[in-house]
């Protein structure tokens, strides 16, 4: 019988949803998921240097969050509206969510920061999408570095007091709706470790998107249309993790974006890495089978979630939800900046 997304649920107590970072972002738990011995364990995000051997591979995703929210009004009725851009379109053209959409229809034009920052409606997208041209003068990253505000998912109701606490240590390439939060656990001092132990660190970009806000909101699976987000991995960087298959080495991705552009190029070329660029709208559940990663870290992800879906593809998804209900057993901390879990085979 085929999986709906009602199989995905589990009580989650709203008060296990993190709403700020710890203090120290290498001080979160961590539980170590092993899919052959079906058996977990509660362990720190430091013993992570544990599981990794000489001559795997970490893949982190140093895509750089947008200040990507921004509050205007509308030029001919004062109304408020708030912006989401999610994605590049062309020149100055971005996909964005709006809110309330219903005020900003086709034509409307919406000023931010006294009119340094002009955004006219060109397109009317479903689920409250619209296409913006901007018009500004200078550069627009400039200009939005000082209008916009950190893109916080729904679900943190908290200020966040230091930005940078939503990006990665290594966060260097500009366009992410949000962060890649399973590498939010990493500081200089841990990846150096790392890199002591003969692991080689392996970087690629994907710039996350709508699909991270999205729900599912269909039963069946084969329904679900994610969202297309844009990925590049370099030839380098393809050749050190097929080097790595080759000596008998593992491919550890942090964090589902990096299982998402793996697991499409790997797809695209028979199990192999090759260097590629372009948008990927891979939905990974139960059922799929995993052609590059062999182990990977994640966060705790909501109920329903396409991403306990992908969790579930990799260690089965009655294990993965007896984990989870451990974890809230345990206070584990849920999502953006929250604990940590490590699947291995």
């Amino acid at each position: 019988m085929a999986l709906v997304t009602e199989d995905f649920d589990f009580e989650l107590p709203e008060e296990l949803i993190a709403q700020t970072p710890l203090k120290d972002r290498a001080s979160s738990r961590m539980m170590v998921l092993s899919k052959s011995s079906r058996t977990y364990k509660d362990q720190t995000f430091e013993d992570i240097i544990e599981e990794l051997d000489a001559g795997d591979a970490l893949v982190m995703n140093n895509t750089r969050v947008l200040p990507a929210r921004l509050y205007g009004e509308k030029e001919e009725t004062g109304a408020h509206i708030e912006l989401l851009l999610l994605k590049n379109i062309e020149g100055d053209r971005w996909e964005t969510l709006a809110k309330p959409a219903k005020k900003a229809k086709v034509g409307s034009n919406i000023r931010f920061g006294d009119g340094r920052l002009v955004g006219t409606v060109t397109e009317e997208l479903e689920h409250g999408g619209r296409v913006i041209e901007f018009s500004y003068e200078g550069i627009f990253l400039e200009t939005l570095e000082s209008l916009g505000e950190m893109p916080l998912p729904p679900y943190i109701k908290e200020r966040l007091d230091d930005p940078d606490r939503y990006q990665t240590v290594y966060a260097k390439e500009n366009g992410s709706a949000a962060a890649p939060t399973a590498g939010l656990h990493f500081t200089e001092e841990i990846l150096q470790k790392i890199n002591d132990k003969g692991i080689n660190i392996v970087f690629l970009t994907l710039h996350v998107g709508l699909g991270t806000f999205r729900p599912v909101n269909v039963e069946n699976l084969d329904e679900h249309k994610m969202h297309e987000e844009f990925y590049q991995l370099t030839e380098e960087a393809a050749e050190t993790l097929n080097k790595t298959h080759e000596n008998g080495g593992k491919i550890v991705a942090i964090g589902t974006t990096s299982i998402r552009t793996l697991e499409t190029i790997g797809t695209k070329f028979n199990g192999k890495l090759e260097a590629d660029s372009g948008w990927t709208d891979i939905f990974i559940s139960p059922g799929y089978e995993f052609k590059v990663v062999d182990a990977f870290l994640t966060n705790f992800h909501l109920p329903k979630s396409t991403l306990i879906m992908l969790v579930s593809a990799f260690a089965g998804r009655e294990f993965v939800l007896d984990a989870y209900h451990h974890a809230v057993e345990e206070r584990y901390r849920f999502f953006s900046f929250g604990d940590a879990m490590f699947l291995k085979k």
